[in-house]
């Protein structure tokens, strides 16, 4: 009876229970392996299966490990299938805003990736398709991309495949896969001051800190875009209902912006208001942008505020010897510096207090 009680057991747990399948490394001693980069905020994620050289140089292009062009493979349903650029499972690219691929376009996605190899150079496929084992079911119809890049040859020998970045700027990155002594290089762009400008009014469309529009409206200043925007932006953090602040940051953006814009008087007139707001810290450095923009004027009636605010501060001392180098009034801002020498709060401040003073009785700006 228990030996027929033990047999049922087994029936009902092969045929109704859930098991978890066992732990295993991958398959053929490869190595499953991730990498990832941003270009702005496009992420990109490629996910692989690194095969080995094992000893087979010399015998990896061009044989059955890493066939050309497009073959039978005597598995699936694909009769012509690519190299499926890794081992095991689909290689596969995701990327979460629209790319340009060797210059061509390619929407945000998963994709599988394949490369039909050849001797010189090698055309690469993104698949729609990127849950399938290996290149055995791949289907051309799917095909998202193809680009023709070139191959190049490799001084020493690289053991286990491999994706990564390299070659990065701003707005692009060449993505190079590596294996025995081959390159295959390609060059991944974004439009990402475009996608960046887009992510912003989107996430603007709601109730938001003024602080984020901060944010969005010095990138268009940083970047010389979309200024009337980064205007309308920081209307909305200094005015709108229940949210809008007019303070030292939110007005000072705004004056920003319309410097930016070439607007000097309009930014002067919000400045006045913006300034009795302001900390020390934050005055001081309003008439150090305002010297970077060459108007030494301006900075020193911004510094002659800050100090008549704060007349025994370091900041303030530092500040009106800046004004005054500016103006090329060097004996005035020498008498300035040897006042705030001994105010100085920690020795690197120290030093620098020394060295322009050292600048300045050789004739020499600080600024």
């Amino acid at each position: 009876m228990l030996k027929y009680l033990l047999v049922l057991g087994c029936l009902a747990t092969s045929a109704g229970a859930q098991i978890m399948p066992l732990t295993l490394e991958p398959d053929g001693g490869n190595k499953k392996a991730s990498v990832a980069e941003q270009i702005g905020i496009v992420k990109i994620a490629i996910h692989y299966s690194r095969p080995g050289v094992k000893g087979r140089e010399g015998r990896i292009w061009n044989t059955p490990v890493a066939h050309y062009g497009f073959a039978d493979q005597g598995h699936g349903t694909s009769y012509a299938a690519p190299w499926r650029a890794g081992a095991n499972e689909n290689t596969t690219f995701s990327f979460s805003h629209p790319v340009r691929i060797e210059g061509k376009d390619l929407p945000a996605g998963t994709y599988g990736f394949f490369i039909a190899l050849g001797e010189e150079e090698s055309t690469l496929i993104f698949s729609n398709v990127s849950t399938s084992w290996g290149s055995f079911y791949y289907d051309p119809s799917f095909d998202a991309l193809r680009v023709t890049v070139k191959n190049r040859t490799l001084d020493k020998s690289v053991e286990w495949l491999k994706y990564e970045f390299t070659e990065q700027t701003d707005s692009s990155a060449v993505i190079a896969m590596s294996w025995e002594k081959r390159l295959i290089p390609f060059r991944v762009e974004a439009d990402v001051e475009r996608l960046q400008i887009e992510a912003f009014r989107r996430d603007l469309m709601t109730t938001r800190n003024y602080e984020d529009f901060i944010s969005a409206a010095l990138y268009c200043v940083q970047h010389n875009i979309e200024l009337e925007q980064a205007l309308a932006w920081m209307d909305r953090a200094i005015s709108f209902r229940v949210m809008g602040r007019a303070n030292y940051r939110t007005l000072s953006t705004k004056a920003t912006v319309l410097m930016k814009m070439n607007r000097f008087e309009e930014a002067q007139k919000i400045m006045a208001d913006a300034l009795p707001l302001g900390t020390m810290i934050e005055v001081h450095f309003y008439g150090r942008t305002l010297q970077s923009m060459n108007k030494p004027e301006e900075a020193f009636k911004v510094f002659k505020l800050n100090y008549d605010k704060y007349p025994k501060e370091y900041t303030t001392m530092l500040g009106m010897a800046r004004g005054y180098s500016g103006l090329g009034e060097y004996k005035k801002a020498l008498g300035y510096l040897r006042l705030a020498l001994p105010q100085a709060p920690d020795p690197g401040s120290k030093s620098r207090a020394e060295a322009m003073i050292k600048l300045l009785e050789e004739g020499k700006t600080i600024n």
